[in-house]
């Protein structure tokens, strides 16, 4: 995207989307040298951006220590002598440009960033103003700033992530930087936020908007038009689970990552897979869901890059659990494995890619898709159970009376609680509960996955719904 101004000469900000972790990291330039703003951990993908846009970066930007996906800064900077920049107070084991409140950065003679100190989603969140000059020696005015996890789009980043104990205080900040921002930038200054596309580092739905300015956020965001004690409340009451990889993700940024090794997975064979299955390590099917329940290699996990693959399979994983993967093609293992190093999975076990006839001898398992008018149509016939692996606070808002809920992320330690008997397991559109089929059907429990809209299809087809009170 690019902006504009009646008076302001404007750099080229260009977004780079993340869809599956819901983050966006950015490179903002002048046709000449350019800043990257919270680089994801496959920093080629900015590389060539760069290099298609003939610039050179000078300077790479961490907006915070972040808890969702391992950054890719620090390589970035390596690989192209830039300066890297982080918090002065952020305690890591590695050199940076150290940065401050009010600290600014020269790009070029009409380009320039300006620190702006916005904790709340850590506390030493920075933001970040980019300023432009219509030609050198004019008056620096600010286009855009990189709010990463401080001010999104209708909402803010969340403030539980450092623990119970600093909530408190983080939700306070949090409130009050995103009226700094709002007081000291123009309106017309976009909003360039690094989360809220998905992510569950957002506090509040940012809806389906892929952009923004300080104007559109003081008429519709919640922070900017609510006083703070409704905001704070009501922001603590809609903060739910978070993934469980997270918990490793600041350390291994604090510990300064290298660039990821890409190379190809050794390829595993029919012999391999099977060892590996019987031996309880995880191999994940790749394939889409449909493809998945139509046939597969039993005791296999349905993971699909259809979906937020790297969120839910980085949230379910044992940490250090080896890793296998299953694909149509080679592209589509190099994708999985792009994805994984985002979060830290660095190494994996092994590959196969092709059909599951080419990965085993034995009958392949299969299990059937339906639709909720299914389902009501079921429940005059015979009794099942139905399972509901949304979040908690999906399931409060409405669920089909008599169903067992429980959470996709909870289901591997609680997969005993499940009832006996033929089970329909559904979520909110069908990505979830087709892992979670996968999942019961690794352990022989004969299960019907819904691939189905709740919102849209649940109540229309029959089915009795329980509604929040």
């Amino acid at each position: 995207m690019s902006t504009a101004t009646t008076t302001v000469s404007t750099p080229v900000i260009v977004p780079i989307d993340t869809p599956t972790l819901g983050d966006r990291s950015y490179l903002a330039h002048d046709g000449q040298v350019g800043v990257v703003i919270d680089p994801q951990r496959d920093i080629d993908r900015v590389l060539a951006l760069a290099s298609d846009a003939g610039v050179r970066i000078t300077d790479v930007f961490e907006t915070h220590i972040h808890n969702d996906y391992v950054t890719g800064g620090l390589a970035l900077a390596q690989a192209t002598g830039a300066r890297y920049h982080v918090n002065a107070a952020d305690e890591v084991s590695y050199d940076r440009s150290p940065i401050s409140d009010g600290d600014v950065i020269d790009v070029s003679a009409t380009m320039r960033v300006r620190a702006i100190a916005t904790p709340g989603h850590t506390y030493t969140h920075l933001s970040y103003a980019l300023e432009s000059a219509e030609q050198a020696g004019d008056e620096f005015e600010p286009v855009g700033v990189f709010t990463g996890g401080s001010l999104l789009f209708g909402a803010t980043g969340r403030p539980d992530l450092l623990g119970h104990d600093h909530t408190n205080d983080l939700v306070h900040h949090q409130f009050a930087s995103a009226h700094r921002l709002a007081d000291e930038l123009p309106e017309h200054t976009h909003v360039l936020p690094t989360h809220g596309f998905g992510s569950f580092c957002s506090a509040g739905s940012t809806g389906d908007t892929t952009a923004s300015t300080i104007g559109a956020e003081k008429r519709q965001n919640p922070a900017l038009t609510q006083d703070e004690e409704r905001w704070v409340a009501n922001t603590l009451a809609g903060l739910d689970a978070y993934p469980a990889y997270y918990a490793h993700m600041a350390p291994a940024n604090s510990a300064g990552p290298v660039a990821p090794d890409l190379a190809t997975p050794e390829e595993a064979d029919k012999d391999t897979l099977a060892a590996r299955i019987a031996a309880g390590e995880w191999v994940v099917d790749l394939r889409t869901r449909t493809a998945y329940a139509a046939g597969h290699v039993t005791g296999t996990l349905n993971f699909g890059l259809d979906g937020q693959f790297a969120t839910y399979l980085g949230w379910l994983i044992p940490c250090g659990t080896p890793l296998t993967l299953l694909g149509d093609s080679p592209d589509q293992v190099a994708e999985a494995q792009r994805e994984l190093v985002r979060i830290g999975i660095d190494h994996l076990a092994g590959a196969a890619t092709g059909t599951p006839h080419q990965w085993t001898d034995d009958e392949l398992g299969a299990f059937e898709r339906a639709v909720f008018g299914d389902l009501a149509q079921v429940r005059h016939h015979r009794r099942v159970t139905v399972l509901d692996v949304r979040r908690a606070s999906e399931f409060d808002t409405g669920h089909i009376d008599g169903a067992f809920n429980i959470p996709l992320h909870e289901l591997l330690a609680r997969v005993d609680e499940v009832p006996a008997g033929e089970v329909w397991v559904h979520c909110a559109g069908g990505y979830r509960a087709s892992i979670a089929a996968s999942v019961l059907a690794a352990r022989g429990i004969p299960v019907v996955a819904v691939d189905d809209s709740f919102d849209e299809n649940a109540a229309s087809s029959g089915l009795p719904i329980t509604a929040a009170a």
